[in-house]
C-alpha cells in the first residue's frame, strides 16, 4: 500500500464502530430520508459509468464496488486519506486484488501507478475545506490520473438544494458543517458546474434531493461521436 498520511474530521470520522453502521445509517436512512437521494440512483451511476480499469476516492464502507463490480473487472484501485476505510474496504472486495493508496487529495497525489479509465468521488466534496474554486484543485489533482477519455463521476451534498429537506435534515447539515464532517455551506450548483467544467466535457448533472450525481468526460480528449454513450452537449441537467 502506497501511502500519504493526513488529517481532517471529515476523515477522522469513519471509525471501525461508524463502518460498521455506514451502509444502515448513510446509505439507508440518511441518503433516503434526510437527503432526499435514494442509494439506488447513485449505485444506477455508479454501474453505468464504471470501467474495468477504476479508482475509486473517498471509498467509505465500499458499498458501491461490491455491489457493481463485475468478473470483468480488470484492475480496481482504493485511494483514501483514512487508512479504517481502505482496510474495510480492501477486505469487502477482495476478490478483485485492489491496489490501495493512502493519500490527502488535498495535496498533489504522488501516486506510483498507471491510469484508470474511470475514476468515482462520491460523497467526497461536500466533507472537503474551502469554496469549490479551492476544491477545483482537488478535482484537477485527481483528474491528472484519468486516461484520455475517461470518465469522472461521483456524488455529493449542495446546500442551496435544501428547500425540501425537513428540519431533520436541515439540522444534521448544519451539524455535520459544525464538527467539520462536512465543509458544504457555500456549495451551490453554479458552483459545481463552474467547477466542473474547468476538468471535464460533457458533463451530466442530476439533482436528486440535496445531492447532485454527476459525471464527465475529461477534457481536451477527442472522441468520435459514434462512440459515445451519453449526450454530447456542455451540460445535461435534469432536476428530480
Amino acid at each position: 500500500m502506497q501511502s500519504q498520511q493526513s488529517s481532517l474530521p471529515s476523515y477522522e470520522v469513519y471509525t471501525p464502530n461508524i463502518l460498521q453502521i455506514y451502509d444502515f445509517w448513510v446509505l439507508g436512512l440518511t441518503n433516503l430520508y434526510l437527503w432526499k437521494c435514494p442509494t439506488r440512483v447513485i449505485k444506477e451511476k455508479f454501474e453505468i459509468s464504471l470501467s474495468d480499469n477504476h479508482l475509486d476516492v473517498g471509498v467509505g464502507s465500499g458499498y458501491y464496488l461490491d455491489e457493481c463490480l463485475t468478473e470483468t473487472t480488470n484492475r480496481i484501485g482504493l485511494l483514501d486519506a483514512n487508512k479504517t476505510c481502505l482496510s474495510a474496504t480492501s477486505r469487502r472486495i477482495s476478490r478483485f486484488q485492489p491496489e490501495v493508496y493512502q493519500a490527502d487529495v488535498r495535496r498533489p497525489l504522488e501516486l506510483d501507478c498507471d491510469g484508470f479509465d474511470s475514476i468515482s468521488v462520491n460523497s467526497l466534496l461536500h466533507g472537503l475545506p474551502g469554496t469549490m474554486k479551492d476544491k477545483s484543485q482537488i478535482i484537477g489533482n485527481i483528474v491528472n490520473f484519468l486516461n484520455s477519455g475517461g470518465k469522472l463521476f461521483g456524488s455529493t451534498v449542495l446546500a442551496d438544494q435544501n428547500d425540501e429537506l425537513g428540519f431533520v435534515g436541515k439540522l444534521l447539515m448544519k451539524t455535520y458543517n459544525r464538527l467539520g464532517i462536512y465543509a458544504n455551506k457555500n456549495d451551490t450548483l453554479d458552483a459545481l458546474k463552474d467547477m466542473l467544467s474547468e476538468h471535464l466535457d460533457h458533463i451530466e448533472i442530476d439533482i436528486v434531493g440535496c445531492v447532485a450525481v454527476f459525471s464527465g468526460v475529461k477534457k481536451n480528449t477527442f472522441i468520435a461521436l459514434e462512440n459515445l454513450s451519453f449526450p454530447v452537449s456542455p451540460f445535461v441537467f435534469k432536476n428530480y
